[in-house]
């Protein structure tokens, strides 16, 4: 069985969120995620070829992209419809495992709090180590403040990328839709650069990810301000003026929302200059300094990622109970 009905698609994902509040990515478990980065990598070896044109190059990223994508759904939908087939139940839990795969609430808490343990402890070396983990900027020569900006922005931006994205897809076609969106963000991280060696070969992975980000990431610019509306020493009005003002700055259409959401209900700054592999690059600056950053703004941006998480999860379960 593929085709569910809407209250059995509001459980699944309801469970999906349970399940990834409750567990996150066990390390020792298989993750479709994982076997996607490995199809990226071995299709980017056989497709990038030196000399070509760059409409050559552009063409080729553009199968990268299709292929990608296309396997990943088409996977998804073989296991949830073999599922099932063999029994409903076992369905339903085969979509609710592939939809929670490509959630990461507990996962981005994980990775910030590995970050901002060590630099609350005044260890920066090892915070300037973990922050590397999860961005693409340069970190050795990062101070507190800095270290704190990297980690914040990335739970922001992740956000939408993270969680909000794929529960919105997976609302609209299950966990093969999901998986698919998985997929292209996966892409996009891996390829959808505008340096050098991607230029061309990641345009489409990262034209396609904008794309699909575009109305997930709006959801999220207002259920950020709803969060702060409710959230101790944020402020929503903040953020909503914030998100007005700054987020067309970003070089994404989509990123600028939650980053400049999550600065203005903490009144804090994100953006400014990065250093990528020793290329400094200056991006916009987003909201109204009251104060310095500091690590407890790391747990406050978690805070309001855990915060978006309950308005859907309780939107869910009102909608699931409206239809039972």
């Amino acid at each position: 069985m593929i085709f569910y009905s809407l209250k059995d698609t509001f459980l699944i994902a309801l469970l999906a969120v349970a399940v990834d509040w409750a567990i996150g990515d066990p390390a020792r478990l298989p993750h479709p995620v994982v076997g996607i980065g490995k199809l990226i990598s071995r299709l980017e070896g056989l497709l990038m070829r030196s000399g070509l044109s760059p409409r050559a190059v552009r063409s080729r990223g553009a199968v990268l992209t299709l292929v990608v994508t296309a396997t990943s759904g088409a996977l998804a939908w073989g296991a949830a419809a073999l599922a099932g087939w063999i029994h409903p139940w076992l369905g339903i839990a085969a979509n609710v495992w592939l939809v929670q795969t490509t959630l990461a609430v507990k996962g981005l808490k994980q990775a910030a709090y590995r970050v901002y343990d060590p630099l609350a402890r005044g260890d920066l070396a090892e915070a300037r180590e973990k922050v590397g983990w999860i961005v693409g900027r340069d970190t050795g020569h990062l101070d507190e403040k800095e270290v704190a900006r990297a980690a914040v922005e990335t739970v922001a931006e992740n956000t939408v990328d993270a969680f909000v994205s794929p529960l919105f897809f997976a609302l609209l076609g299950g966990a093969p839709l999901a998986m698919l969106y998985r997929a292209a963000n996966t892409l996009d991280s891996m390829v959808g650069y505008r340096n050098e060696k991607y230029r061309y070969f990641g345009w489409a992975s990262a034209r396609l990810d904008d794309a699909l980000n575009w109305i997930p990431a709006r959801l999220a610019g207002w259920l950020l301000i709803l969060t702060a509306a409710f959230r101790k020493g944020a402020s929503a009005s903040a953020a909503r003026r914030a998100v007005r003002r700054f987020a067309k700055l970003h070089p994404s259409p989509n990123s600028g929302i939650p980053e400049s959401a999550v600065a203005g209900a903490l009144g804090i700054e994100l953006g400014g200059v990065n250093r990528y592999g020793g290329v400094t690059s200056e991006r916009a600056r987003m909201g109204w300094p009251k104060r310095v950053l500091k690590p407890d703004d790391i747990v406050s941006a978690v805070g309001m990622l855990y915060g978006v998480s309950y308005w859907i999860a309780g939107g869910l379960l009102c909608v699931w109970l409206a239809a039972w």
